[in-house]
């Protein structure tokens, strides 16, 4: 079966139940305590949730038997492995060209780490076999990288980059900021991203300037001792986001899945408005353990918010998880990335606190949460580090070039929802 049909199974079962309601979308999800629009884009087949909790007061609240429960349960994990198909795919094919390449010199080796997904936070100690055979499997992924003897910086085009994965995901072998290949361009890299905005022109982009950390004498074979991706296409709560698009509504496509954010934002010339999410996912490279001393904030450039509209993906969504995360306001002469606790349907979950260990077995994800209300902001991030008596810091951007983010305050603003004749487009919504 293909990847459309399971997805449409699932949004049939889900359009079944709602008719029996007698209930519109929007009433709906607020018994669900969901948007209207990501019920929608549920029941039409235009997305799937990845997690199965909502599907499951869904089909409470629209009376299922517990037969139709059990179906409804079978056609989402189908819906939602045909969705990650796609993309296990592109990347099985990205992994190819790059073993291609390195038989013929052209692309970074197997010292390259992999881009990983995470929660939100780690839990120190985990019980269940599950868990335990994910840290195995990333910790053969760990000694496999570790297997050639040669520093990972081996390309003499691009020593600092290792790579890039699917859309909106920059990956890189973090190098010493100190060294003569900090603060490169990721448009001179071999590499490649599939939609990424800030590697899809191939003309070199400008960034600030390259921060001051140091390395001491190298130990087994020298190089920076971690890893690091960063994707800067997150939103809130996998559906809540704001684009400033200089575009009228008639020329902007309707919203995508997250998953497709980088692609969607960089063929309609996109700038976050308002806020910019960033994920951070660190590993050391070994299982010796590297300390992350701090992380900074650097603008690098302020200017007048950019004109256009804001196109909002979504008017909120609701959830039960408040990731921690840290809190960056770019408004301020001296920005600081100040750790905030997070949520997780009333437990608390304490905010990072530095200094924080992590190896090749224990990874760590950061999220940075930037906002403006006053400028059109470029900016990027230094993490301090430190390990067997050596200290430094890597710079953590889009692609060699600065994050930016711009105010939405006061713009016209958009979400894509039913208009008055019936229909599915752009349509007014509350400003900010």
């Amino acid at each position: 079966m293909s990847t459309r049909d399971d997805v449409e199974e699932f949004a049939a079962l889900l359009r079944q139940l709602k008719a029996r309601t007698d209930r519109s979308y929007g009433s709906l999800a607020r018994r669900l305590n969901m948007n209207t629009s990501t019920l929608h884009r549920y029941c039409a087949g235009e997305a799937v949730p990845t997690d199965f909790a909502p599907v499951e007061r869904f089909a409470a609240f629209c009376d299922a038997t517990p037969e139709e429960r059990h179906e409804l349960h079978r056609l989402w994990l189908l819906a939602v492995a045909a969705r990650q198909r796609p993309r296990a795919a592109e990347a099985a094919s990205a992994e190819d060209t790059e073993v291609i390449a390195n038989a013929e010199g052209g692309l970074p080796g197997p010292d390259s780490a992999p881009a990983s997904g995470h929660p939100w936070y780690r839990r120190r100690r985990i019980l269940v076999g599950a868990a335990a055979a994910s840290v195995l499997m990333l910790t053969l992924g760990s000694l496999s990288a570790l297997s050639d003897d040669r520093p990972p910086s081996r390309s003499a085009q691009s020593p600092d980059r290792a790579g890039t994965t699917e859309a909106g995901t920059a990956t890189r072998s973090a190098t010493p900021s100190g060294s003569p290949s900090a603060g490169r361009s990721a448009s001179s890299s071999p590499s490649s991203s599939s939609g990424k905005k800030s590697s899809a022109s191939p003309t070199p982009k400008k960034e600030g300037p390259a921060g001051k950390g140091t390395s001491g004498p190298a130990s087994g074979g020298g190089g920076t001792p971690l890893t690091w991706t960063a994707d800067d296409q997150i939103w809130e709560g996998t559906c809540g986001h704001d684009y400033v698009i200089d575009k009228p509504i008639t020329e902007v496509p309707p919203p995508p899945a997250q998953q497709d954010a980088g692609v969607w934002a960089a063929t309609q010339g996109a700038v976050h408005g308002r806020l910019t999410k960033v994920q951070i996912t660190v590993q050391g490279r070994s299982s010796t353990a590297v300390v992350l001393e701090g992380l900074r904030v650097r603008v690098v450039g302020r200017a007048a918010p950019i004109a256009g509209i804001d196109y909002a993906m979504d008017q909120g969504c609701g959830g039960g998880l408040t990731p921690r995360y840290f809190a960056v306001n770019l408004d301020k002469d001296r920005p600081v990335a100040r750790a905030q606790a997070g949520n997780d349907t009333g437990s608390p979950i304490p905010a990072v606190k530095f200094p924080y260990k992590v190896s090749a077995q224990d990874p760590e994800v950061l999220l940075v949460d930037a906002t403006t209300a006053t400028c059109d902001c470029s900016w990027y991030l230094e993490l301090e580090w430190s390990s067997e008596g050596r200290t430094g810091t890597v710079r953590i951007d889009d692609h060699g070039s600065p994050f930016r983010t711009t105010s939405a305050k006061g713009l016209p603003r958009y979400w894509y929802g039913t208009n008055d004749a019936g229909a599915r487009a752009w349509v007014p919504t509350e400003r900010y």
